[in-house]
């Protein structure tokens, strides 16, 4: 029977006489040694992202993009100057694997700095004077002449003193398709809050950036009946100590770059501990940073803390979306343009829930018909270095 097999009777490339024995046992230590390369790769894998640090080794490049108009910054008082070394040195930033696409390997940075709002054609490339290298990886920092990212980043609006809206969004980067159904459906107008535990932030950061978002990170803090209400890892803790909420409240603030400011995700036991504001106020003033309060805790010191520290802080007026129903959230909608008309502008927060982010889309349309801008949360902002504010 043996002798009757063709060709198409054998393997492929084969001639169907087994391997001499030493060939074999090459091709098993060669399979052995390949398992053992794989298995340490996705032990590393694992532990870099519980880490937060990714094995991704990016580079940079530093293309001559055109600049946008700029004027002299105000010089930041008692911080040191950014030294030229740290500012043009390459570093490899902490990404998930998916943040780097197969056609966009590195981190690109601007060279041009922007004053009163950065080039929405390049909006969402970082300012390579506004980062400082970490080993937690990218974090803001105010450039050399002083230039905040709060003022680099911030998206352009009318200036006009007519009756304004600013709306926040969180919870960006949790859900994929609701981060991406955040993105494309709200006005540009609407500023976007990342949560630090999201999923490819690098990445919706830069889609966000480029369809004309201003973008803003929400830092957890301690909440009232915490550890019961748990805001998640890195939490900044009034019980802890301050070397402890610096390194969470950095790892936090090296999740994306070409943001304006952060907000509060929960806090009301945080806020309303004086030196554990001064601490936060006092990172937030060195990295050039403004702070939003939602508004939800009526012991908050962080207005009386941040205008104190000079950090540029906005107060929200009401929470959007705590009935998640279309007809309440436009309710609450309703309220804040009775409330801009008022005192001249409002401030509102939701999180990207289908309901919100629909029914702040029907609404954005209708509410500028009736003569009231929406603009970006820098736009409302008290900000004690220029004496400026609403």
């Amino acid at each position: 029977m043996d002798s009757a097999r063709s060709e198409l009777d054998e393997p492929l490339g084969q001639d169907g006489a087994p391997p001499p024995a030493p060939r074999r046992a090459l091709i098993a230590i060669a399979a052995f040694l390949f398992l053992c390369a794989v298995a340490a790769i996705g032990i590393f894998g694992t532990v870099a992202f519980r880490e937060g640090i990714s094995p991704v080794s990016l580079s940079f490049m530093s293309p001559d993009r055109e600049r946008s108009p700029s004027a002299t910054a105000k010089p930041a008082p008692q911080l040191e100057a950014a030294s030229a070394s740290r500012l043009h040195s390459t570093f490899i930033p902490h990404l998930d694997s998916d943040d780097v696409g197969p056609l966009r390997r590195g981190l690109v940075f601007r060279d041009s700095l922007a004053e009163g709002g950065q080039n929405l054609r390049v909006a969402h490339l970082p300012d390579r004077a506004l980062i400082e290298e970490s080993e937690l990886g990218p974090l803001p920092v105010r450039a050399a002449d002083g230039l905040r990212p709060f003022d680099a980043y911030a998206r352009p609006w009318s200036g006009a003193r007519g009756a304004r809206i600013a709306i926040v969004i969180g919870g960006l980067g949790i859900s994929q398709t609701g981060t991406q159904e955040a993105i494309e459906k709200l006005p540009p107008e609407i500023t976007l809050a990342f949560a630090p535990l999201g999923n490819s932030l690098m990445r919706w950061m830069q889609e966000a950036r480029r369809d004309g978002h201003e973008v803003i990170m929400q830092v957890p803090l301690e909440p009232a009946g915490y550890p019961s209400t748990n805001p998640g890892r890195y939490t900044l803790l009034t019980n802890v100590g301050a070397d402890k909420n610096i390194r969470n409240l950095r790892w936090v603030l090296s999740r994306i770059t070409n943001y304006t400011g952060v907000m509060n995700y929960m806090g009301a036991r945080f806020t309303a501990d004086r030196k554990a504001m001064d601490l936060l106020m006092d990172e937030l003033s060195q990295r050039g940073l403004l702070y939003f309060d939602d508004g939800m805790s009526a012991r908050s010191l962080a207005e009386e803390v941040a205008l104190a520290k000079g950090v540029p802080f906005v107060a929200g007026d009401d929470v959007i979306d705590q009935e998640r129903e279309r007809g309440a959230i436009l309710k609450k909608l309703d309220e804040l343009e009775r409330i801009a008309r008022a005192k001249g502008f409002a401030v509102g927060s939701g999180i990207a829930l289908n309901a919100t982010v629909d029914a702040v889309t029907s609404w954005a349309g209708e509410v500028r018909k009736r003569g009231v801008e929406l603009v970006p949360i820098s736009a409302v902002a008290v900000d004690p270095e220029r004496g400026e504010g609403g």
